[in-house]
């Protein structure tokens, strides 16, 4: 796996995850809608109501999250870099085709590396933010739990795959 960052324990966020299946059912699961619409949102929190990716550089991932009391939110980002089963990552920070993001929420760069590790796969996923302030309110907002139980459901889904 390539590193082009160094993570900073004050302002990013990482989980790292061994799973027990090949690298092509893990790039499934994050690059297909109707794979990432079954673990994305935490179940008990809410359901992702709509998802669009057009996966490659420049291209958008739009994720729709409902929550409990039928209000949904919209999440639109970019794609970065692609790097099939190897490297993905996304951010809010700009819309599709590049363009500046305007948006009332905390904003993330998320870095996904893969790499083959016995019969499995070492998943990593890192979040960026752009400040200790904007740290500080995902993991007071609940982001950072929700992220954890996404993760957990990722690999059960994944393990299902197999």
């Amino acid at each position: 796996m390539r590193k082009t960052f160094a993570v900073d324990p004050k302002i990013d966020f990482v989980i790292e995850r061994f799973i027990d299946a090949p690298k092509h059912l893990v790039w499934e699961a994050l690059t297909k809608p109707e794979h990432l619409a079954r673990w994305y949102m935490p179940r008990e929190w809410g359901r992702v109501a709509k998802c669009e990716m057009d996966v490659r550089p420049g291209g958008m991932f739009s994720i729709d999250i409902a929550v409990g009391d039928g209000r949904e939110f919209p999440n639109l980002g970019c794609f970065v870099e692609v790097i099939p089963q190897e490297r993905l990552v996304w951010t809010s920070m700009l819309f599709p085709g590049y363009r500046p993001a305007v948006f009332d929420d905390v904003p993330i760069t998320a870095i996904v590396t893969m790499a083959s590790e016995g019969s499995g796969t070492r998943y990593v996923f890192t979040a960026l933010h752009r400040d200790e302030n904007d740290y500080k309110a995902n993991m007071e907002s609940g982001w950072a739990e929700g992220t954890k139980i996404a993760v957990d459901q990722l690999v059960e889904h994944v393990l299902s795959l197999k």
